[in-house]
C-alpha cells in the first residue's frame, strides 16, 4: 500500500559542518550556525524546482538535482513516491568548499520526505535517518554532524552509520576561511595513499582521542588536539593556499585546519580570541564568524 502524504509543505533549516577537524578523518564533525532552508510540497504532478542564493545558475532544475534525487531514494524507502513536487530551495552555504553542501542537501531530503510521509517518524528516526543519508551521501560525518547538530562523532559497521553527539564547549566560536575557487571532494579522496606510516597514524590516534576532550571541555588542548598526519599533508600539493593559510594560522598559535576536504579553512578559536582571528588580512578569503549550531537538522514553520 502507497504512503499517505501530507498536503501542506514541510520547510526544512540544516547546517553547514565541517569533517575531520583535523586528526578525525571521516568521523568527527562539527555543525555551523550557516544555514540552507529547503520547502518540498506534494502535488497533483509533475516536478517543479527554484533555486535561490548558492547553485542558483548552475544547479539543475531536474531529476539530477541532489535534493530530488536524495527525495526520490526517501520516498522509496518509506514506501512508494508521491504524484508530483514542488521544491524551493534558498541556499547559503557555499558549494564545493569542504562546508557540507552536499550532506545539507542530503539531510535536508530526509528530513523534508519524513515530515511529507504520515506515521513516517515511527519507523524512521534520527539512527534510521543517518542511516539512509550516509548510505546515499557514501560517509558519514558530515551528514551526523548536519543532523544532530552539535560535535558529532560517527563511523561504519555492519547495520549501517552510526554516531554520537557531544555538546561542544560554550568557549568554541570558529571562524571560517572561505576562498573563491573550489575543489572536489573525490578527487581529494584521490590524492590519500593507500598506506601511511606506523607513526604517523599513531600519532594521529592519539590526537583524534584528544580531539573530543578539547573541543567538549579544554579549548587549551585544541593546538595539540588538531594535529593531523594522515590527509592534510596528502592534499595540500593540490590545496597551495589552503595549506599556507592553515600553517601560517597554527604558527599564530590558532589551532586551524582544513575544513573537510577542502579548500576552506577552520580555524577552532575562543570567544575571547575570535575577534583578532577574523580580523585578520586574509586577500582572496571571505572570513565568516560562525557559531556552533547545535540543534541540527529541524522542521521550521513553513
Amino acid at each position: 500500500m502507497p504512503p499517505a502524504f501530507r498536503a501542506a509543505p514541510v520547510r526544512v533549516r540544516v547546517p553547514a559542518t565541517s569533517a575531520n577537524l583535523g586528526p578525525g578523518f571521516d568521523c568527527a564533525g562539527l555543525a555551523l550556525a550557516l544555514h540552507d532552508h529547503v520547502e518540498v510540497q506534494v502535488v497533483d504532478s509533475g516536478l517543479s524546482v527554484d533555486i535561490a542564493g548558492e547553485g542558483a545558475e548552475s544547479l539543475p532544475r531536474t531529476e539530477r538535482h541532489l535534493l530530488v534525487s536524495a527525495l526520490r531514494k526517501a520516498f522509496d524507502h518509506l514506501g512508494g513516491q508521491p504524484r508530483g513536487l514542488e521544491v524551493r530551495c534558498a541556499n547559503r552555504i557555499p558549494h564545493g568548499r569542504g562546508l557540507g553542501s552536499s550532506a545539507a542537501t542530503i539531510v535536508a531530503a530526509v528530513v523534508a520526505a519524513r515530515g511529507l510521509v504520515l506515521g513516517a517518524a515511527e519507523v524512521l528516526d534520527d539512527a534510521a535517518a543517518l542511516r539512509l543519508a550516509a548510505e546515499i551521501e557514501g560517509h558519514p560525518d558530515n551528514v551526523a554532524a548536519c543532523l544532530l547538530g552539535g560535535l558529532t562523532l560517527a563511523w561504519t559497521e555492519a547495520g549501517g552509520a552510526r554516531a554520537v553527539r557531544l555538546e561542544p564547549s560554550a568557549e568554541l566560536a570558529p571562524v571560517v576561511f572561505v576562498p573563491s575557487t573550489t575543489a572536489s571532494t573525490k578527487k581529494a579522496r584521490g590524492m590519500l595513499p593507500e598506506q601511511v606510516p606506523h607513526a604517523d597514524a599513531a600519532a594521529n590516534a592519539a590526537r583524534a582521542a584528544l580531539l573530543p576532550v578539547a573541543l567538549v571541555s579544554d579549548p587549551s588542548l585544541l593546538m595539540t588536539a588538531t594535529a593531523d598526519l594522515l590527509h592534510q599533508q596528502y592534499r595540500a600539493p593540490a590545496q597551495a593556499r589552503t595549506a599556507t593559510l592553515v600553517a601560517a594560522l597554527r604558527e599564530d598559535g590558532v589551532p586551524a585546519v582544513v575544513s573537510g576536504a577542502g579548500p576552506s579553512v577552520l580555524a577552532l578559536t575562543t570567544a575571547s580570541g575570535r575577534d583578532a582571528v577574523a580580523g585578520r588580512s586574509a586577500r582572496g578569503w571571505t572570513v565568516l564568524p560562525l557559531d556552533v549550531e547545535r540543534s541540527g537538522a529541524a522542521v521550521v514553520p513553513a
